[in-house]
């Protein structure tokens, strides 16, 4: 019976093993060893070669490293390959502050897709199955994952230079625990899968064997969830991508810039997954904490009626909106304050890209450009400061009495918040403002007092 059931299982996804190298990842409880005797059986039917491959995590000293012995006596009784290596786990999650779970899968894949590009192998073998999967999407639902992580477990995916795959999904738990007892395999039992301090046992213990006394066939059920959730992702998420040149203004390589216009002229499903995709490129590994609820906090921010504000996410990425642009920043951080001096003339390249450019002209021009502000060098007192804002900042306009907030006029121009900390302020040594380059000039410009020699500033890009 469980022949059949993989066999056409494997038939439905496609996939073929004929003449192909298996690295197969056991570490001798029911699932994994049932897979290996499974395809160690096989091995002459479907023209495959098949190799072992277990990790010792070092969690539990000498009882861990007897289940890698085992491992071995196994394959040597079959004369099955087999490569092992002891990986010291405690050790790494000290140092990286993983949890557990995370830590033994990052170290046990990373020594997986090692052995398949030393034994140039084609596939990578795993036992998980159908319960497995069930368990994964109840806790994928329950932290509130959105999108593919809906899905749960994957049937296949790339895996280093080769493919990983998962034969025994469409099996439940039962089933591998009878096959192991016909083929009198005595698999190894880790105590830790009964301890509830992990998630995971907690859904084993108590919640799967109530939803399989409602429904005896509810992880058939949820396998067919998985994978009808797999394939309407995958067409979304191909028309999310035609989309993404409409939304995206700007992509580096911790920023993303999105048009807020654009981004609500599409529809919500697709709106979803284009923020999943930002996310997906800005972060290198998802974090555990992103859940829906951060979307739906960022889709808010995007439709607020007010024209700026701000969301923080795990791992130091920062959401800004300003006015008709959202900006996505990893390791977002505001940009330092400067401060030029400029004795009498010269030329000064600022941090934003922009230059200044100070020089004496003898004649007035006729049209002056809107890049530069003309002053009467003889009422000029130096140094010109070149600077970012300060609190506090006031301008005297020209044809306007008193004076108006340098901030109130960033906010009336409109200027994004990312932009407003490298916005250059130039005044003379007294702190009097005398431009705001390519926004507003004081009541220092085109002096009245006749004078046979001015001073022309320039604001222009590098």
């Amino acid at each position: 019976m469980l022949e059949l059931k993989v066999k056409k299982f494997l038939k439905k996804k496609g996939l073929t093993l004929e003449g192909s190298k298996v690295l197969v990842g056991v570490s001798g409880g029911p699932d994994s060893l049932a897979l290996l005797h499974f395809l160690w059986t096989k091995q002459e039917e479907w023209n495959i070669s098949i190799m072992a491959a277990h990790v010792d995590h070092m969690f539990r000293g000498e009882e861990s490293l007897e289940e890698a012995k085992f491992v071995e006596e196994f394959c040597k009784e079959k004369s099955i390959p087999f490569v092992w290596k002891r990986i010291d786990v405690p050790k790494y999650i000290k140092e990286t502050r993983a949890n557990g779970q995370t830590a033994s899968r990052d170290c046990r894949y990373s020594f997986f897709k090692e052995m398949i590009a030393i034994y140039n192998m084609d596939y990578l073998a795993l036992g998980h199955h159908g319960d497995d999967q069930a368990e994964t999407i109840l806790m994928h639902l329950t932290r509130g994952s959105s999108g593919r992580a809906r899905a749960g477990i994957p049937f296949e995916r790339k895996f280093g230079k080769g493919i990983l795959f998962r034969p025994f999904l469409c099996l439940e738990r039962q089933e591998i625990e009878n096959y192991c007892t016909i083929n009198e395999l005595n698999p190894r039992r880790d105590p830790s899968n009964d301890k509830e301090v992990y998630s995971r046992n907690r859904f084993r213990k108590h919640v799967m064997p109530f939803l399989k006394k409602e429904n005896n066939r509810v992880i058939q059920h949820f396998q067919r969830f998985s994978e009808e959730i797999a394939e309407d992702e995958l067409f979304l998420m191909e028309l999310t991508v035609q989309t993404w040149n409409t939304v995206v203004m700007d992509k580096k390589e911790n920023e993303i810039v999105i048009g807020i216009n654009e981004f609500l002229s599409i529809a919500n499903s697709l709106q979803r997954r284009c923020i999943q995709l930002i996310l997906n490129y800005l972060y290198k590994d998802k974090p555990a904490s992103l859940s829906a609820l951060h979307i739906d906090q960022i889709i808010a921010l995007l439709n607020s009626p007010h024209p700026s504000g701000n969301i923080d996410l795990p791992e130091n990425l920062k959401v800004v909106k300003s006015y008709q642009l959202a900006y996505f920043q990893l390791n977002f951080s505001t940009e330092d304050p400067f401060y030029y001096e400029i004795s009498k003339t010269g030329e000064l390249l600022l941090p934003n890209g922009y230059y200044i450019k100070v020089e004496y002209i003898d004649k007035r021009p006729e049209n002056l450009e809107a890049d530069s502000i003309l002053l009467c060098a003889d009422s000029i007192k130096y140094p010109l400061i070149i600077r970012t804002r300060r609190n506090g900042d006031r301008i005297k306009l020209k044809g306007m009495a008193g004076t108006k907030k340098v901030n109130r006029i960033f906010v009336d121009e409109k200027i994004p918040i990312q932009q407003r900390a490298t916005w250059p302020i130039v005044t003379d040594v007294e702190n009097n403002l005398l431009w705001i380059p390519g926004l507003k000039k004081s009541i220092y410009s085109f002096s009245n007092k006749n004078s046979d020699c001015y001073l022309l500033i320039t604001y222009k890009k590098q």
